[in-house]
Order: structure tokens, then sequence, then C-alpha cells
């Protein structure tokens, strides 16, 4: 008979995780240059340690039109499983990441954003509400779009991100 505990289940989708998940990082910024994006370095140092290898890492604008562009090329690109978009999630006029992603993704993920929301409550209080982080699927593949500040990104990985990527990148290809 199996055991039908949590931590069963757990194993059980641990065992089919990838344990290496070719990715993408994107920063989403008028400002930011290779040089000043401390929040796109934080993912990609992040992966890294974690075994996953980024493949490319790039920075566009904020315009609605180069960062669907970007997304589409990447998303179509069959060495990446997923893209980790940062900045551009506030409230802000200019913040418009999760307006113009979240509309091209087949599916959402809630339980990403709503969890680091709840996360980012602990650490920086009801300014969490700020954030419109999200996840969901294309194509294949996982998209992650978050906060560009390090250590908002640096939360999002080592609590969410990172624990499940495996999981969710082994899902997402039975999606295509």
């Amino acid at each position: 008979m199996s055991d039908p505990s949590p931590a069963s289940a757990r194993h059980h989708h641990r065992k089919a995780a990838k344990r290496q998940v070719p990715s993408v990082v994107v920063t989403v910024s008028d400002t930011r240059t290779a040089e000043t994006d401390t929040g796109g370095a934080t993912v990609q140092e992040l992966l890294e340690a974690a075994g996953h290898r980024v493949v490319e890492r790039r920075i566009v604008p904020d315009e609605p039109g180069a960062i669907s562009a970007a997304f589409h090329e990447l998303v179509a690109r069959e060495d990446v499983q997923a893209l980790v978009f940062t900045g551009g999630t506030g409230v802000a006029p200019r913040d418009i990441t999760p307006d113009t992603l979240e509309p091209l993704l087949d599916r959402v993920i809630p339980g990403f954003g709503e969890l680091f929301r709840a996360l980012s409550y602990q650490e920086i209080g009801s300014a969490a509400l700020l954030s419109r982080a999200l996840a969901g699927l294309r194509r294949g593949r996982v998209v992650f779009v978050l906060p560009g500040s390090r250590g908002a990104v640096r939360l999002a990985l080592e609590k969410l991100l990172l624990p499940e990527l495996g999981h969710l990148a082994a899902e997402a290809v039975k999606t295509r």
C-alpha cells in the first residue's frame, strides 16, 4: 500500500523534478545597464548556485513591444525551459511587465504571486501589496515575473522558485 502522506507526495514530485533547468533572465528597465542590474545578477547567481544554467541574460526597456518581443523570442527557443523577468511589477505608470505578459501566458499559477506577497509582508509589511509578481506557463515553459530589487529576487528564488523550479519545469513540458 502506498503512503498518502503529504511528505510522500512531496517525495514523489521531487523524484520527477528536473535537476537542471536551462533559464533566461530578462530585466525590464529604462535605467539599468549590465553593470547596474543587481536584480538580474542576483537571479543569475542564485540559479547557477542551485545548478541551473542561465543561457542568456538581457535588459529590455519598459515598453510593451520590447517586453512582448523578448518573451515571444525566448519562449520559442528549444534550449530554454524557464524565463525569469525582473522589474516593472509595481504600480507606477511605467510598471507594465505583468500587464504585458499575463495575457501571453497559457495558464497563470496564482499561488506564486499570493505566496510571494505573503512572504514579502513578513519582511516589508504592508508595502508587499504593491507587488504584482506572477508566474505561469507558456508553450511548455515556466515563466516568472518578479520585482527587480535584490531583496525581492532573493526572497522569491530562495523560498518559492528554486524549491519548485525542477518540478514546475517537468510539469510545464506536459502542457506543450
